[in-house]
């Protein structure tokens, strides 16, 4: 009988490299799920779901991203402070009408991120610019 052994990635092995996404005119789930696989790092043949292996990614025209369907009227954001009363609402045409097109795609990536103990630092390696 052959003794193989599992492979398990350690944390000095990862070797984190850079991705440029342009998002000039793409869906913003789309690119939401690929910049959440690089993020996780499950491009990677050494993928392990306790080391946080995931590399770099920078998105930049976030203020030209496409939203389909019915989304820009009808998906509502939600912030409340746990005083009662205080549940605020605001809609996506809002936020991206007054500038907040990089929250907007940094909310859709960390929703897409497993949530754990790595979450936090995962999420510190997106970038998001509007301009080009």
């Amino acid at each position: 009988m052959k003794n193989t052994k599992t492979y398990s990635a350690k944390p000095t092995e990862v070797e984190r490299n850079w991705l440029l996404l342009d998002v000039s005119e793409n869906s913003l789930g789309r690119v939401a799920t690929v910049a959440a696989n690089y993020l996780i790092g499950k491009h990677k043949p050494m993928y392990s779901p306790n080391i946080d292996c995931g590399d770099f990614v920078v998105i930049v025209n976030a203020d030209e991203l496409k939203i389909t369907g019915g989304k820009l009227l009808s998906k509502k954001y939600y912030s409340h402070s746990n005083y009662p009363g205080a549940l605020k609402t605001t809609s996506l045409k809002t936020r991206m009408d007054s500038g907040d097109s990089t929250g907007v795609v940094m909310d859709a990536v960390k929703g897409m991120l497993p949530k754990n103990k790595l979450n936090r630092q995962t999420i510190k390696k997106l970038k998001v610019y509007t301009g080009s």
